[in-house]
């Protein structure tokens, strides 16, 4: 016995028996007048779309004492009700009821019923069954059998059914036949059943925008919507919203602005979705005000709007405008989802916001969000969570969430290496290394990223040259400029400039301006100006309009009191238009993250701040504190 026939015996089994009268009379007593046929079949399709069940119930008991159930209609119109009031237990006992005279309206409703109940396996069971007993499909079978396919090779065997039956060309079928194939991604099978439809509604040309936009074939997108407006087809919402997708992936802004301009004309940008939609696209053509204006000017907000506008701002770099939104979007009483918390995580990483961090890590275990078990979309949570604890310097509660994960892929002990080795624990970054060979994971190349830049944090020279001379050999892991430059800062660092610079030359990469800035911070560290001014001259080079090359080799002047190179260097760089980014920082307080630039006077207690910074440099200066400008 398979499972889908056991499902079918429990479902007859658990339901012999419909109702439990106490008196036939109280049902009789119900009705005030009498119910013929019609009347009772109409009021089983008014319990249906009301989804009345204790409504259908009592016409059913009415129709079993008053002699009505055997006509096919009945049949039909009851399992219709009880399929609609989600009931399918009911609406099998009454189809296997073997009284009942069974027809192809009454296998149309099993099937619909178990298809709209989410049981499309058992509705294509019932198509099946219907075929074996020689009952002919009709134009009503077709639609709900080609939504229950789940084989590609069942789909197409219907395909070639149709055209016995002369049913090839009718408009709902081949929309459901169109819709099925792009399920499959057969979008070559697709456009044929399209283009030999007579009529081709809008419903349909949106099914093949989404279609083409989902498998990433952009032109045919937009070469389809430019068909529709050929043929007079008036594009809807799902038109607008499909096109928008795909001109916010290739981050085309003006043609957006026209389908934004087409939206408002037709008021399609009053709904939710098209506005959702208008904020993605603005948001990944880097238009954060754009997208912010169409976000403040929505009357109704639902969560897809407030997640679209958090992950606008992320995408951005404004970590601080995302979690303000955070907190407004819990203000307005909209509960986070998984897009949410994947969205805000990230932005309390940067800015290293604990507090705000630990609030959504516990809202996560509250409602249930990333359970661990073998999704994958809870892998990435948790390693989105563990992620969070070590940029916000938190590594025992990186630990804990680590080791309390069932299923851990490589991300998550890169993670892990990673935060130990940005935080100075290098023997913790290598024993989480050696257990992630023990447990026989391979690691990649962020992996040795990791391991290398825990050796040049810990100062483990030694290891550090054997681990990058090992990368090929042993662990087939070729290394990249990457693990390069995170050696020659590790000798840097150590104050093995020489070494450092000759691995810079010899290395069978280019050195990138990253590589030489490596090494001119490392000389900046140890005050060898000779060296630093070659470093400086390979990043000029090769990327002059960079300010913190400018930076470090002024300070290497500074440190050894070669002031006329500092002023040359600042003349250098007025000459060059290189301009200083503004030194940011930010300050986690418990009534949010509060964020500053260099001579910012923008925070509204900037005064009191001000006043407190000074009486402190006062008191420094009154023990000899000197500034080191």
């Amino acid at each position: 016995m398979n499972k889908r026939t056991r499902f079918f015996g429990i479902l007859i089994e658990k339901s012999p028996l419909f109702f439990n009268f106490s008196s036939i009379s109280t049902v009789i007593q119900s009705f005030q007048q009498p119910y013929n046929l019609t009347t009772c079949i109409a009021s089983l399709q008014a319990s249906a779309h009301h989804k009345n069940l204790a409504k259908g119930k009592q016409i059913h008991s009415y129709m079993l004492i008053n002699g009505f159930l055997n006509s096919p209609l009945s049949i039909t119109s009851l399992i219709n009700m009880y399929s609609k009031c989600n009931q399918m237990n009911f609406a099998l006992s009454i189809f296997s009821d073997p009284t009942h005279e069974i027809n192809v309206f009454a296998f149309n409703a099993i099937i619909s019923g178990f298809i709209t109940n989410g049981f499309p396996e058992e509705g294509f069971e019932f198509y099946q069954k219907m075929r074996n007993e020689g009952v002919i499909p009709d134009k009503f079978t077709f639609p709900c059998a080609i939504k229950a396919c789940l084989d590609v090779l069942e789909i197409k065997k219907i395909h070639g059914l149709l055209f016995k039956f002369g049913l090839e060309l009718d408009v709902f079928i081949g929309s459901a036949l169109v819709n099925c194939y792009l399920k499959f991604g057969l979008m070559e099978h697709a456009q044929v059943a399209f283009e030999e439809l007579p009529i081709r509604d809008v419903v349909l040309w949106n099914a093949m925008v989404n279609g083409y936009a989902q498998i990433g074939q952009f032109e045919m997108v937009l070469e389809t919507f430019r068909r529709m407006n050929d043929e007079s087809v008036v594009p809807s919402r799902f038109t607008v919203t499909g096109v928008l997708s795909v001109f916010a992936v290739m981050g085309d802004l003006n043609n957006g602005r026209i389908i934004h301009g087409f939206a408002m004309k037709m008021g399609y940008d009053s709904g939710v979705a098209v506005s959702n939609s208008l904020i993605d696209m603005y948001g990944k053509c880097k238009c954060i005000e754009d997208a912010l204006e169409i976000f403040e000017m929505m009357r109704e907000k639902d969560i897809f709007s407030w997640n679209s506008i958090a992950s606008v701002h992320e995408q951005c770099g404004d970590h601080d405008g995302t979690l303000r939104l955070l907190d407004r979007m819990l203000g307005a009483g909209i509960q986070p989802d998984l897009v949410t918390v994947t969205t805000v995580l990230p932005a309390c990483s940067h800015l290293a916001a604990l507090m705000h961090g630990r609030e959504i890590h516990g809202y996560m275990i509250v409602s249930g969000l990333g359970k661990d078990g073998k999704d994958i979309d809870d892998v990435l949570l948790k390693n989105a969570v563990i992620d969070m604890y070590a940029k916000c310097g938190s590594m025992r509660d990186a630990h804990l969430v680590f080791e309390r994960m069932n299923n851990k892929d490589v991300a998550s002990w890169n993670i892990m290496i990673m935060g130990y080795g940005m935080h100075g624990y290098g023997n913790e970054a290598l024993e989480m290394f050696s257990r992630m060979c023990e447990v026989q994971l391979k690691p990649d190349e962020v992996t040795f990223v990791g391991v290398l830049s825990a050796c040049s944090h810990a100062g483990f020279v030694s290891q550090g040259r054997n681990f990058l001379a090992q990368m090929k050999s042993k662990y087939d892991v070729a290394p990249t400029i990457e693990h390069y430059t995170c050696v020659i800062d590790m000798l840097g660092r150590a104050g093995q400039l020489d070494e450092a610079y000759e691995l810079a030359l010899t290395m069978p990469i280019e050195a990138n301006p990253v590589v030489w800035r490596a090494l001119l911070a490392a000389c900046r560290l140890h005050k060898h100006a000779v060296l630093a001014e070659v470093a400086a001259q390979r990043v000029f080079e090769l990327e002059p309009e960079h300010c913190g090359s400018y930076v470090l080799m002024s300070n290497v002047y500074g440190a050894v009191g070669r002031y006329e190179e500092v002023l040359e260097v600042r003349h250098t760089m007025r000459q060059q238009n290189v301009r200083k980014t503004p030194g940011c920082s930010w300050i986690e307080l418990k009534n949010g993250v509060h964020v500053f630039v260099s001579a910012d006077r923008a925070h509204p207690e900037a005064y009191s701040i001000y006043a407190g910074l000074n009486s402190l440099t006062a008191r420094l200066r009154e023990h000899g504190y000197v500034p080191d400008v």
